[in-house]
């Protein structure tokens, strides 16, 4: 029997992150609650002032800066709460009431953009002489005044303010039915032993040796997704709906162009990633085709993707082992870098594990007192390299806090894979470097042809998958279950090629991943792994100057558009040269791990 998963009242202070450093209490976050539901008001008050006085603008902007600092304080306070245990209704009520307090903010800031558009370039240029001061804010401003032909009336922007609540319901209602509704049957081991089934465990699962056990897990998970298909698509068809209705009311030509835009990324960097990966299918099929030779089985199935193919390997890294050898990994960047990574570990910003209730997966949330990371970790080398991966998040996240101003300082969702995935790589040529065992040599190499497979390759497929929902939405066609299992099973038929057989449950898998509601998100995994590689292969060969452009990369917030940010670290993401090579060394290690398994 697996052990049980503890209660939250379980877990000691020092594995739980120290939530207290944004708010000493609920009463206090209360307080400032009170505060900002002044916001509304004092906003109104800047009306049809901010293009006509120069220094009410300016004054504006700074109160912008200052709301945001505290808003940002009371949304990580409520959700991290929140995501401690996601079923305690006192703080899905604080997170649903700041959400609604973000919609009347919205409401009454619609003046906003479209006075600061009104403004002539010559009369915009006097305000910049007549208040030095907002010289600072010129790229933001420029920002605004570019999307002009997508911005709209006052009248209408305070519509699509107030519609603000419901195009985010989609994505609550998914996380509500996923973390904290849906529960699985136990799985059950070749002798008989049961193991509990949760979004924490189930990968732990799909690495066990025991060919039962997994198969067993995988008809859990997708068993309850299978009962729940209809509202699963139901609620995936309204996020579409509503990315489509965005999209249409500020005159973008897709979707795809509306999500792009607003991290100033060209459309042609999606689509040529995808004709990239399409390019070079045969070193996945190559891959596929190993994996089915070094486990000995007939057929192979998509419970035996993470099956571990290196025999007699035992790894168990217990978290003070991962924390302490990410932290080794870690030496190429430098000494300020690590000292980063020793005060997150020291200090508290991470919540080690799983506890009943707690939101699934790992994520960085950048809040400016210092970030914090959750995790759910299960003494496998895979939570090993989500340490480094969320703490390379979070390290980003310090540096623009503490290097840019306010207004510049939240990168953007492009760039943000890059610096997780590079401590990622660093970590796994550290471990690399210092084992000698050929036995292990093969299981990192596998780990890390796993990474290219479910980063590169997975991830590209969800955003292939996720351009196709949108387009069918945009066409005019509906998003029934049937359709969009039938969409996905040619998508994994596609990419994994013919010596696999693509499981009738692995067709649900679309309804599991959150990150379809994040509005073309995941194709910036795939990216940013690429750059990563790049950029870390870079930092190795080159050293100190590799990494002084690193760290004012990640130092660069959104000071700079994130084409030219990862510029100036040395990686184009214009061209697919990125992406190639990295796939270029995804055959490269497929070679080696034959020769090292003959």
């Amino acid at each position: 029997m697996s052990e049980r998963i503890p209660q939250r009242n379980e877990i000691p202070a020092e594995h739980k992150w120290s939530i207290e450093d944004l708010y000493a209490t609920d009463a206090a976050w209360e307080q400032d609650l009170g505060k900002a539901k002044e916001f509304p008001a004092k906003i109104a008050s800047y009306k049809g002032l901010l293009s006509t006085d120069s220094a009410k603008l300016l004054e504006y902007l700074k109160y912008d800066d200052d709301m945001t600092v505290l808003l940002e304080n009371m949304i990580n306070y409520a959700q991290r709460k929140n995501d401690e245990d996601t079923r305690e209704a006192k703080y899905q009520d604080m997170v649903s009431r700041l959400e609604m307090l973000f919609v009347d903010i919205s409401g009454a800031s619609a003046f906003v953009t479209p006075e600061i558009l009104s403004i002539d370039d010559e009369t915009m240029e006097r305000f910049y002489k007549e208040q030095p001061g907002m010289e600072l804010y010129r790229l933001c401003i420029d920002r605004v005044r570019r999307k002009k032909a997508h911005i709209l009336s006052e009248a209408e922007e305070r519509i699509m303010a107030l519609a603000g609540d419901m195009t985010n319901s989609p994505d609550t209602i998914f996380s509500m039915l996923d973390d904290a509704d849906m529960k699985f049957p136990d799985a059950v081991d070749k002798d008989g032993n049961r193991h509990q089934v949760t979004h924490g465990s189930y990968i732990p699962l799909m690495h066990s040796n025991d060919r039962a056990l997994r198969k067993s897990a995988f008809e859990s998970l997708y068993g309850v997704y299978e009962n729940f298909k209809n509202t699963s698509a139901a609620v995936l068809a309204s996020q579409v709906k509503c990315l489509t209705f965005n999209a249409r009311a500020r005159r973008y030509e897709s979707t795809l162009e509306a999500a792009l835009s607003g991290n100033e990324v060209p459309v042609e960097v999606y689509k040529q990633l995808i004709e990239a990966v399409h390019e070079n299918m045969d070193y996945m099929y190559k891959y596929v085709k190993l994996r089915k030779k070094l486990l000995g089985v007939d057929e192979l199935h998509a419970y035996d993707l993470y099956a571990p193919i290196v025999s007699d390997i035992e790894v168990k890294i217990p978290f003070d082992q991962a924390k302490q050898e990410v932290y080794d990994s870690l030496a190429p960047m430098g000494e300020d870098y690590r000292a980063i990574f020793r005060e997150g570990i020291e200090n508290r910003w991470i919540d080690i594990y799983e506890n009943e209730g707690k939101r699934s997966g790992a994520y960085s949330a950048g809040a400016r007192v210092h970030p914090y990371v959750l995790l759910n970790h299960k003494d496998t080398l895979d939570s090993e390299f989500t340490l480094a991966h969320e703490m390379g998040h979070a390290i980003h996240s310090y540096l623009s806090n503490k290097n840019q101003p306010v207004v510049y300082a939240d990168y953007v969702i492009f760039v943000a894979e890059v610096a997780s995935t590079c401590n990622e790589s660093l970590l796994m040529q550290h471990l690399l470097k210092t084992t000698t065992d050929k036995k292990r040599r093969a299981y990192l190499i596998n780990y890390f042809l796993e990474q290219f497979r479910t980063t590169l390759y997975r991830q590209t497929m969800f955003a292939e998958f996720e351009l196709m929902i949108n387009e069918k939405v945009e066409n005019g066609e509906s998003l029934t279950a049937e359709a969009l299992c039938d969409m996905y099973r040619k998508l994994n038929l596609l990419y994994y090629g013919e010596d696999i057989v693509i499981d009738h449950e692995l067709d649900m898998e679309w309804a599991r991943i959150p990150h379809f509601y994040y509005n073309y998100y995941v194709y910036q995994y795939a990216t940013g792994f690429s750059a990563a590689i790049a950029l870390s292969q870079r930092i190795l060969r080159e050293g100190e100057s590799a990494v002084k452009d690193y760290i004012g990369f990640l130092s660069g917030g959104c000071s700079k558009d994130p084409i030219s940010l990862l510029r100036g670290a040395g990686v184009d993401m214009t061209s697919k040269k990125p992406v190639t090579e990295a796939l270029k060394l995804f055959g490269e290690l497929i070679d080696e791990m034959e020769d090292l398994m003959k």
